[in-house]
């Protein structure tokens, strides 16, 4: 089933950030995850909607879209003063490295790892960056939290990647309350 609102979407310059309650940016690590990743009219769009103080939430990958974008008041990562997650590097790794034989370099969106770059962003980066527990293959459920993690920090919420989805998204529901 289709619904008007998917049916018909907006370019991201178009949006009125100012008229929405909240922000999710999303993961994803495929070349084609580029174009959203990299976007600096979304960067522009999440800096005024950033400024308004309402949730925003990043998961994965989409904790770049944040270390990218520049408050336009300091030019520095609206992240450079808070606290943090994102994929971590040896899951990153661990992903390329076990399917690089057969899927070339789809889980290298970028040669640098988002790891890395999401802590370049901060001011302090052994203090605001938060890697979590290290799992391999255990996710959150429904119904079982134990192998996620989320970090909160006032309004903005990070995970780390899908297997954090229940918990960040039972979190980010309780920032929109």
């Amino acid at each position: 089933m289709q619904t008007a609102e998917f049916a018909s979407t907006q370019a991201w310059g178009a949006l009125d950030p100012a008229a929405f309650d909240g922000l999710l940016l999303p993961g994803g690590h495929a070349p084609g995850m580029r174009q959203y990743l990299g976007s600096a009219v979304l960067r522009d769009q999440v800096a005024r909607f950033w400024a308004l103080g309402r949730p925003v939430g990043a998961i994965c990958h989409g904790v770049l879209v944040l270390a990218r974008t520049r408050d336009p008041a300091t030019g520095r990562s609206v992240l450079a003063g808070r606290q943090t997650t994102c994929l971590p590097k040896y899951t990153e790794r661990l992903a390329y490295l076990a399917t690089a034989w057969r899927l070339g370099r789809y889980y290298r969106t970028y040669p640098e790892y988002v790891e890395d770059e999401v802590k370049a962003a901060l001011d302090h980066p052994g203090s605001q960056f938060r890697r979590g527990p290290i799992v391999l293959a255990a996710r959150g459920t429904a119904t079982n939290d134990k192998p996620a993690f989320t970090v909160t920090d006032r309004n903005y919420l990070s995970a780390r990647w899908p297997g954090d989805a229940y918990l960040f998204a039972r979190r980010f529901t309780a920032l929109l309350h």
